[in-house]
């Protein structure tokens, strides 16, 4: 069976989950931080895909709410392209509009500081993490019920999109 990597992209940090191609549920994996250039990002990402079986990475494009792409998709089409050909691993797109936002309500408020107040910048830290994982989670689960109605994401180099809108 076919196990895949999601992926939610952001700018410091590539939130990870996976699941297998039949499955419903994914699971939040891990957080890793960027790096420097999408080439070593590319580097990290395939030791983990080669540590967890990972056979197609699924990465979340940052459609606008009206459906358009803008500079934060266009990077995302970049990042997915490099990793795409630095790692030899199928790449396809999915339409990631909202799955920060149920991931938010998924992992819930950060926990209270020591003192009852406000969380330190460790705790605030490790809640974004939590949070970039389980969207990541949720992006993957989009895919997998795409997958079910027949209409999986952009493959990473075949022309058009393939994101419609109700897949969001």
């Amino acid at each position: 069976m076919t196990r895949l990597l999601g992926v939610d992209l952001g700018t410091r940090r590539v939130g990870l989950a996976v699941a297998e191609a039949g499955d419903e549920r994914a699971r939040p994996l891990a957080t890793m931080a960027r790096r420097r250039t999408p080439a070593a990002d590319a580097e990290a990402l395939a030791r983990i895909a080669s540590a967890n079986g990972i056979d197609e990475v699924i990465v979340g494009l940052p459609l606008d709410m009206s459906g358009s792409e803008g500079t934060a998709a266009a990077a995302a089409r970049e990042w997915a392209t490099a990793i795409a050909q630095q790692t030899g691993l199928p790449v396809r797109l999915r339409d990631e509009r909202l799955s920060s936002h149920v991931a938010e309500s998924r992992v819930g408020p950060p926990g209270r500081g020591r003192a009852g107040g406000p969380p330190g910048p460790v705790r605030r830290a490790a809640h974004r993490a939590r949070i970039d994982r389980a969207a990541a989670a949720v992006i993957l689960e989009d895919e997998l019920a795409a997958r079910r109605r027949e209409n999986p994401g952009e493959r990473v180099g075949d022309p058009g999109p393939d994101l419609s809108q109700e897949d969001a």
